[in-house]
């Protein structure tokens, strides 16, 4: 039995929770397990503190633990513990940061999913950089992620882009509400290319060669544009399908067994303001169409069937909408709506230039595309500058400041670490410096200031991994490898050298701090990895 001071501690849960402080006087990691559980354990919270603080300072690596206030636990750990991090880092490699917070779970991941009308836009380009990190992210908690990236080629808009595509082949203005840029043109003549007698046929036959040769190239480019980000996904799927195989008539079929549908106006309704929707949502009018929403609603369904047992959706500003609708859907499914169903809500993005925001593309006329973003700032610091700002915050992305090679430019800040860390094993390697056996690792030797509170903040990543996953906000790991990882390393280089100087004989303190600059670049490389940037060996 685990007792102290005559109290029994049995009860304590076997893991907690510790905090870096905010501030250096209050230790390496704070607790507040005594005030948690004061109560339940029958003890004052001090109390309790003191005999939690009497049984760790037994355990080995512990240097001291200090109660303050009305039971806070502050703790230090000595050199040796702190230090044999590096070690740990080093050897993690790759997996170094993953957890298994999200073992079990099995997420579908939606994103971008623009119809093939036109370039990825620059709301798009947004969701492809932050749905790609969130699904790294997951990943490495031990998540099973899908990621899907849902189109249609028919409707009114591929309608509209099929004759806008058919009048600039024949040198006519594109129809009122059609689409302009030159990418209109590009396309259009590609399809003649590939269909010489096109202009020859009737109107309706031309369109419909416009309309399926049109979008197979439109979305063979915006598949290539994707994939030159660095964003691949598991799956396209096109809504035509679930009409082709009759899943719009299995979801009402579903829906109706649940007791959710009604007939009224000659339409199908589904009774979504049963679970707080602002009004019931029609399935099928009267004349027999499906709507939009029936082929959510199948769609999601889907997506259950296929063995996701959570369903992130990634929509733009203007879809606030659909949040009540599609949350009610989900319930009249009977699934629960907060745990099967998650909808994430991204803000606009502004590229500007001299102050001003861009408002027209070279190519596509109207809107910025992920052409415009990489040709202005290329694709780290685009991924890395719309990955770290929260995604229901509307941003500016300055082109002055993300193409400046300066601390002002936060990936090109985080990057030169990456780099720097690459040079000083170079430049080791060139001394005859090197990390030595592992066993041969003195850990206690770490134990400058500027050493231990790199430490520290290396060994928080596994966390923010986690926090960042939990929360859907890949913005935390950006800030931390900055603020923490970046900004730790430059004082640590600063204070404290790696290699010998001149005819100094190397020592076991320059190997130790060799493993910490190594386990340093770990950490950097690992987590602008799950942004997909790159971490650079040389700038």
């Amino acid at each position: 039995m685990f007792e102290t001071r005559g109290l029994d501690l049995s009860a304590l849960p076997a893991t907690t929770t510790v905090e870096r402080p905010r501030s250096p006087e209050h230790g390496d990691y704070a607790s507040t397990l005594a005030l948690q559980l004061g109560k339940k354990a029958g003890v004052p919270p001090r109390e309790l503190a003191a005999a939690l603080a009497e049984e760790l300072g037994r355990q080995p690596g512990i240097k001291s633990v200090e109660i303050a206030g009305p039971g806070f636990l502050n703790i230090r750990l000595d050199a040796a513990a702190a230090g044999v991090l590096a070690r740990d880092i080093v050897l993690a490699g790759p997996a170094y940061g993953h957890t298994a917070t999200l073992t079990g779970e099995r997420i579908n991941l939606e994103f971008v999913s623009a119809n093939p009308t036109g370039p990825v836009h620059v709301g798009g380009v947004r969701w492809a950089a932050v749905g790609d990190a969130l699904s790294r992210l997951l990943r490495a908690s031990g998540a099973t992620v899908g990621t899907e990236y849902y189109f249609n080629d028919a409707g009114s808009q591929i309608d509209r882009f099929a004759r806008s595509l058919y009048a600039s082949a024949k040198g006519e203005p594109a129809p009122e509400d059609g689409y302009g840029g030159a990418y209109i043109a590009e396309i259009a003549t590609a399809v003649v290319a590939e269909a010489p007698d096109v202009l020859k046929l009737g109107e309706p036959v031309a369109l419909e060669t416009f309309r399926r040769v049109g979008v197979e190239l439109m979305f063979a480019e915006i598949k290539q544009s994707l994939t030159e980000f660095g964003v691949e996904f598991d799956t396209y799927f096109n809504e035509k399908d679930l009409h082709d195989r009759g899943e719009l008539q299995e979801a009402l079929d579903r829906l109706r067994e649940q007791g959710h549908i009604y007939e009224a106006d000659g339409a199908t309704w589904l009774r979504t303001t049963e679970f707080g929707d602002d009004k019931d949502r029609v399935l099928r009018k009267s004349d027999g169409d499906w709507t939009y929403f029936a082929a959510d609603c199948a769609y999601y369904l889907d997506k259950r069937k296929r063995g996701f047992d959570r369903v992130v959706i990634m929509l733009g500003a203007d879809h606030h909408g659909y949040i009540g609708r599609m949350k009610a859907m989900a319930a009249c499914f009977g699934d629960d709506p907060a745990t099967n169903l998650e909808i994430l809500i991204g803000q606009l993005v502004n590229l500007v230039r001299d102050g001003e925001p861009m408002r027209m593309s070279k190519r596509a006329g109207t809107v910025i595309t992920l052409e415009d973003f990489v040709d202005a700032i290329g694709v780290d610091a685009t991924r890395y500058a719309l990955a770290r700002y929260s995604s229901d915050s509307p941003i500016d992305i300055d082109i002055d400041e993300w193409t400046r090679a300066t601390k002002d430019n936060k990936v090109y800040y985080v990057q030169y670490v990456a780099a720097r860390t690459a040079g000083v094993a170079r430049n080791a390697a060139e001394v005859g410096l090197t990390r030595g056996e592992p066993g041969d690792f003195h850990p206690e030797l770490l134990s400058h200031e500027k050493e231990n509170d790199l430490l520290k903040a290396l060994g928080e990543f596994p966390a923010v991994v986690a926090r960042s996953a939990a929360l859907r906000e890949p913005h935390h790991v950006a800030r931390y490898l900055e603020e923490d990882v970046a900004a730790n390393f430059h004082r640590f280089y600063d204070n404290c050298r790696v290699l010998p100087m001149g005819d100094e004989p190397i020592t076991d303190v320059h190997r130790a701090r060799l493993w910490l600059n190594d386990a340093t670049r770990t950490v950097i490389a690992n987590g602008l990895g799950l942004l997909g940037v790159s971490a650079p060996e040389r700038m």
